[in-house]
């Protein structure tokens, strides 16, 4: 990948700080990975470069490449298999707490499905908080080497925990009998047989990462899941290694609930604790944030703390409804995630655009605030801002990565062409991908892979999928039994009173 080159011509340019309903034409120059001119100069600097590359990006829209904030790697194999289940029980579903021991060739496998996905859907970058349970080092190994030979670029944290889910959860201790508790867990359990972030430091955060489009996060599951002392040890980690923080935040009812009933102390709120504890900040995406308080977003506001919205997982999901207007007006960065496959079955930046911006527009009968440019803003800019590349992600600059996507403009969602990004946010679905580019290497073209044989990959992906449905099965038929248990406390969950209401329920 090193000493990529390319020069793009003739398309129309979403050129940073460029007009984004009617971009202009413009030639770009990718030299070794990065963009080294935009317009005139770039033709200049391509001619001293024998061989270079060209693509004739006429009839092409050029965009920045998008930024998925928020995802999960772990269960891509489950797309499709849910629908109408609260967070609480999908959990108990999707998660691999609940699974036995994965192979090293079913976590390869469902990491490049995802990333082809993501892909596919004009994604450049990936935030994957992935969950490897029971901890293999073979299985983080394959994961790495998965986005490597693909070609996508990573941000990879391990999502940690060190109490169990039982213990975070209203109402599951008192509705479950004694006997029940071992068969519930969370998105993360606490394994007894590695320091999961000694190891990260020791092994990698330490030495030079070998993956040149690979870097690093941390992934404290979700504060309630989390100690004050395992709070510490990931400020420090983050402060010592300039490293972002990834969290799960308020993504459901129950979530907001166990705060009012577990944290007295800080006033029933975790934003109150994470304050207090050093937490907020700059580095640290809070993922879903959908039950905030007012004065939480103000204090959110304050300390420059990051959110990233979710809205396909979090309208599946029960979740509701995330406060994303109230946030705006707080001046509280906004990246976009598209989450969990099992839980919004796509990794389509277009739909969670879309739906970034329908979601504002039922939410104020008043507003009238344009959302588009927000939402393009939320899968680039605010995803670089995320992941701390503010410098050289999600825009096209000097001096950025070469990180691309081209549209066709002969496809239906963009004739006539009235506006870019509202076309890309409200018409185009990923049909109109053409080809994506990461740091000046072609790696989907016509809406192929080039950097792996695609045949090949499904094969591989395939061969997997017999042993995934078959433990799916046996989890399905263990969930149906505790199904009665979790309807009870899901209906205690929703009859508390939390300070608001985010479901659409009409009261």
């Amino acid at each position: 990948m090193a000493g990529c080159s390319l020069l793009i011509r003739n398309g129309l340019v979403l050129v940073d700080g460029g007009d984004p309903h009617r971009p202009q034409q413009a030639e770009i120059l990718v030299k070794d990975g990065v963009i080294a001119a935009i317009g005139d100069q770039a033709v200049v600097g391509a001619a001293a470069i024998p061989g270079i590359t060209e693509i004739d990006a006429g009839g092409k829209l050029v965009s920045p490449g998008f930024i998925n904030a928020h995802y999960h790697s772990h269960d891509t194999l489950a797309k499709g298999l849910m629908e109408q289940k609260p967070l609480e029980t999908w959990r108990l579903l999707a998660l691999p707490p609940q699974y036995p021991k994965r192979s090293r060739e079913e976590i390869k496998a469902r990491t490049l499905l995802g990333a082809l996905e993501c892909l596919r859907s004009g994604m450049t970058t990936v935030q994957d908080m992935v969950t490897l349970y029971p901890f293999d080092e073979e299985h983080l190994d394959a994961v790495l080497e998965a986005y490597d030979e693909i070609g996508l670029r990573a941000v990879v944290a391990l999502q940690y925990a060190d109490i169990k889910g039982i213990n975070t959860i209203p109402f599951w201790k008192e509705v479950f009998p004694k006997e029940l508790h071992g068969q519930l867990s969370t998105a993360a359990e606490p394994d007894a047989r590695i320091d999961q972030l000694a190891y990260f430091e020791d092994t990698f955060l330490k030495k030079p990462c070998q993956f040149e489009r690979i870097t690093w996060a941390l992934g404290p599951s979700a504060p309630e899941r989390c100690t004050s002392d395992l709070i510490a040890r990931t400020v420090a980690l983050s402060e010592t290694y300039d490293l972002p923080i990834f969290t799960h935040i308020y993504e459901s009812k129950g979530m907001a609930l166990q705060a009012r009933m577990e944290y007295p102390e800080h006033g029933g709120s975790l934003i109150r604790r994470l304050d207090e504890e050093g937490l907020l900040g700059p580095r640290l995406n809070l993922a879903h944030s959908v039950w905030l308080q007012d004065a939480e977003i103000e204090l959110l506001g304050e300390t420059g703390t990051n959110v990233v919205i979710n809205p396909l997982s979090n309208m599946k999901l029960k979740s509701g409804i995330p406060p994303i207007l109230e946030l705006q007006r707080a001046g509280v960065s906004l990246a976009l995630g598209c989450d969990n496959c099992s839980c919004s079955d796509a990794q389509n930046i277009f739909q969670a655009m879309k739906l970034f911006g329908l979601m504002v527009h039922i939410s104020d009968d008043q507003d009238q605030t344009p959302q588009a440019e927000a939402a393009f803003d939320a899968a680039t800019t605010g995803g670089a801002h995320a992941v701390n590349r503010d410098a050289d992600l999600g825009r096209i600059k000097v001096g950025a990565r070469g990180d691309l996507v081209l549209f066709d403009l002969t496809d239906p969602s963009y004739v006539p062409l009235n506006s870019a990004v509202r076309q890309i946010v409200y018409t185009e679905g990923g049909r109109g991908v053409d080809t994506v580019i990461v740091d000046g290497r072609v790696v989907i073209d016509d809406g192929e892979l080039k950097t792996m044989d695609q045949a090949k990959l499904l094969e591989q992906i395939m061969a997997v999928v017999p042993q995934f449905r078959e433990d799916y099965a046996q989890i399905e038929k263990r969930v149906d039994k505790l199904q009665p248990y979790l309807d009870e406390a899901h209906r205690r969950i929703w009859a508390a009173d939390v300070g608001g209401n985010r479901l659409f329920t009409g009261h």
